[in-house]
């Protein structure tokens, strides 16, 4: 482990990287403008998918020909890129969202919440003649969830879209792609952040035909239990199945990768070192929106300088808070992280 003060490998990438940046002048955002590197505007931009969420809470859920009542009923901005992007707000940073929504009433309203929440929606683009995509999450009592998806393929995105989004890539700036969107779309977006001098972060699995090509550009890969899996071809069961995989994906390009071990823990590796982090013993509610949290927590603390280990912790405490609520929408402040960390 780096001592305090200490420059990590994973540290001087990212200060290598920085010290290639360009300085440009305004550029275009919505109706305003933000000045490269005048503190102004973004600091992440996030890559992935806008839905409305309809979160069911049933103490059992119904057999075949079977009927349940429903304790609780929430409905919410949600989709895997949105949820990122209120966790990032709520952590303090200033995230904004490229995705697609339907040009209809609860595509306008999934806006004005994400507006609310303190996402800039400019590059999320409203397609005509497509309804908003809609995930119903159930959850029993024993906070076991089974979804129920929605999602018209004209709310992925396209290469077109991610072209809405290109004005906020600027030097420096954190931008997460999630591999959860068709693979013309993930490419073009990761290769038009790396190309302007942004930190990638990839969430998922990259796709065979484009994968060699997306690690060589990437800074951070995070991948849940099922995806690490298929990213190592069986099934990662092990820390030590956890730590071969991360030094394999290293080697192809991030400078940090971050790896679920199921049911035991994340994994966290950089070329210098790596943290192991069990789950923590908590009470779980509903681990919808857990991962998202996780990604989030780590940007926000690479984001403030912190070092790997310490933002690992960080992404372990974002998503233990929000494992303890039903839906994945995250109800995080960096004081709730804080007690995570220090219980």
């Amino acid at each position: 482990m780096a001592c305090p003060g200490q420059t990590t490998r994973f540290e001087a990438a990212v200060s290598s990287k920085l010290g290639d940046m360009r300085s440009n002048g305004a550029v275009p955002v919505g109706r305003g403008s933000i000045q490269a590197g005048a503190g102004r505007g973004p600091d992440v931009v996030v890559f992935g998918q806008v839905a409305r969420d309809l979160v069911l809470l049933v103490d059992t859920l119904p057999g075949a020909s079977q009927s349940a009542g429903v304790c609780q009923r929430r409905e919410l901005l949600g989709g895997k890129g949105a949820n990122l992007a209120v966790a990032l707000a709520q952590l303090g940073m200033r995230p904004a969202l490229a995705g697609v929504v339907g040009q209809d009433d609860i595509g306008e309203r999934l806006l004005i919440q994400a507006g609310r929440d303190g996402v800039d929606v400019s590059a999320v683009v409203r397609r005509p003649g497509v309804r908003t995509a809609l995930i119903v999450d159930i959850v029993d009592g024993a906070g076991q969830w089974s979804y129920l998806e929605d999602i018209p393929d004209g709310t992925l995105l396209t290469e077109a879209d991610v072209g809405s989004g290109r004005h906020l890539l600027l030097p420096g700036r954190w931008v997460s792609v999630q591999l959860q969107q068709p693979p013309d779309a993930v490419l073009a977006a990761v290769t038009g952040a790396h190309h302007a001098g942004c930190r990638v972060v990839l969430d998922g699995v990259p796709a065979e035909c484009s994968r060699a090509r997306l690690l060589a550009m990437t800074d951070l890969l995070r991948a849940d239990a099922r995806e690490a899996g298929l990213l190592a071809g069986a099934a990662v069961s092990t820390v030590a199945d956890a730590g071969k995989l991360a030094a394999d994906l290293l080697r192809q390009g991030p400078s940090l990768v971050a790896l679920a071990v199921g049911g035991l823990g994340n994994l966290v590796a950089w070329a210098d070192d790596s943290v192991f982090l069990p789950l923590p013993d908590i009470e779980v509610a509903d681990t919808t929106g857990a991962g998202d949290a996780f990604v989030a927590g780590l940007i926000t603390a690479l984001a403030r300088g912190g070092d790997p280990a310490r933002a690992a912790r960080a992404a372990l405490a974002a998503a233990a808070a929000t494992v303890r609520h039903p839906g994945g929408r995250p109800d995080l402040t960096p004081r709730v992280v804080e007690e995570q960390l220090c219980p």
